[in-house]
């Protein structure tokens, strides 16, 4: 199986927290509900920020930074 890449703009997000769980403090912080939702297999970065309104390439610099790549 090939390694996850954080950047893969089809990453479910249960797959991003089971890789870098480090990052769902940047979810937390942006108060999104997005760890621990059962949709996590389904939904992706992209589908999280349309939702909550975040400017998707700074998102993921912070997702970046706390997985610390």
């Amino acid at each position: 199986m090939k390694r996850a890449k954080i950047d893969d703009p089809d990453l479910p997000l249960a797959l991003l927290f089971k890789a870098w769980p480090q990052t769902a403090a940047v979810f937390i912080r942006h108060g999104m509900l997005c760890y621990g939702c059962p949709i996590t297999p389904f939904h992706t970065v992209i589908d999280c920020c349309r939702e909550y309104h975040l400017e998707e390439q700074a998102f993921r610099a912070e997702l970046r930074a706390a997985a610390g790549l």
